[in-house]
């Protein structure tokens, strides 16, 4: 017998399976090492106490009227919320309560969560305020609160741009405003919340026909947001809306504009087409997946630097969750274990208040909102407890 047939060592999700063929009955020893994608136990440790550090920093921050930050968009006290479920600390179950009483002194007659803000562009940001509400009042698993989450899915539903142009399928800050106009992100939070509260629909009364949004416009508009094969380091990737691209765009020589791909957009276009129950193996949710890791990095928002850099974080961790992929093709044929990687980055940048001992996250590039800590640090919780 050869030396190589002595023994046998299989990979099996991670784990080295040692085979003995001298022993009458086979031993089978398996390594302490964690099944791939999965976080090792001091790292596991190591997340629990920044979650928990940082729902502590977050239920401290709480206003005295129930909300966070800005109170004339409730989606940043839902954000806040939706980063304090789930835990046992009674000052954090306290704050959850107050913030789902304000969030509910939100809601208006026409079934939206949001606040009336006249005069300014893109209004009170109502489909953007409700559906991220609407997503954090199901994830409260309350039944109370079924009839409020029924009436936002109308409301979603209706906000839904269906005119003959290029924004047709998608959603926007505030269809009341009546401009034409919708982007990925609004889009991306409106599949997000139909699909994630589609279940109550069943608890509607019979009486009343069942909601939703047109899911193939929606896939439709998602699809015109996507760099198609042929736009050289772009293709795969997605931008921000039709006009206005937010990474910029290129030129070639034959004069044809391309939008640049960025990394929190390819994500939320990802995993839109997830929740608009585009099979993973699609040509467009897989040329995604490429681009993705053609252009990994959590030193930055790949093509946009700092810029909204934990909303990049959190949507990363919640589109390969629903993708499937523990890990992530790198550079050299190596692969790249995504989920401890964001661990350990979260976990090396969070601030700690050396007098409270809580912890937070800010990011000093203050556009899109997030040189507000609370929301960087919602942000931040909500994506370690995806891990």
């Amino acid at each position: 017998m050869s030396t190589a047939g002595t023994f046998m060592i299989t990979a099996v999700l991670g784990l080295s399976i040692f085979v003995s063929p001298f022993a009458a009955n086979a031993e089978t020893l398996v390594s302490t090492e964690p099944p791939a994608g999965a976080l090792g136990l001091s790292v596991r440790n190591e997340v629990n106490a920044a979650i928990g550090r940082g729902q502590n920093w977050v239920a401290a921050m709480q206003k005295d009227d129930g909300s966070w930050s800005q109170g004339t968009f409730p989606a940043l006290t839902a954000l806040s919320v939706w980063a304090l479920l789930d835990s046992k600390d009674p000052a954090c179950s306290a704050a959850v309560d107050k913030g789902i009483k304000y969030i509910l002194t939100c809601v208006q007659k026409d079934g939206g969560i949001y606040r009336n803000v006249p005069g300014r562009k893109g209004g009170g940001l109502s489909n953007y305020n409700t559906a991220i509400c609407m997503t954090v009042l199901n994830e409260s698993k309350r039944r109370a609160l079924v009839p409020v989450i029924l009436k936002a899915r109308e409301f979603v539903a209706n906000s839904q741009h269906m005119g003959d142009d290029v924004y047709k399928g998608g959603f926007g800050y505030d269809g009341q405003t009546g401009r034409a106009y919708t982007d990925l992100l609004n889009t991306y939070y409106a599949a997000q919340a139909m699909h994630l509260t589609a279940g109550v629909e069943d608890l509607r009364p019979k009486s009343s026909k069942k909601v939703d949004i047109d899911w193939q416009a929606t896939v439709k508009f998602i699809e015109r947001m996507q760099n198609p094969d042929g736009t050289g380091d772009n293709s795969g990737g997605f931008f921000y809306n039709p006009t206005d691209p937010k990474a910029g765009s290129t030129t070639n020589a034959a004069g044809t504009v391309t939008f640049r791909s960025y990394g929190s957009m390819t994500y939320a276009g990802m995993l839109a087409l997830i929740y608009a129950q585009v099979p993973r193996s699609d040509h467009r949710v897989r040329s995604a997946f490429d681009w993705a890791s053609e252009n990994w990095s959590l030193k930055e928002n790949p093509g946009m630097g700092g810029q909204g850099l934990f909303f990049f974080y959190n949507v990363l961790t919640r589109s390969l969750s629903a993708y499937g992929q523990n890990l992530v093709p790198g550079e050299k044929d190596k692969v790249i274990d995504w989920r401890s990687e964001m661990a350990k980055k979260l976990i090396s940048i969070q601030e700690i208040d050396p007098k409270t001992g809580n912890g937070y996250w800010k990011n000093e590039t203050g556009r899109f909102w997030e040189n507000d800590p609370t929301l960087a640090t919602a942000y931040s919780i909500i994506a370690l407890k995806m891990l």
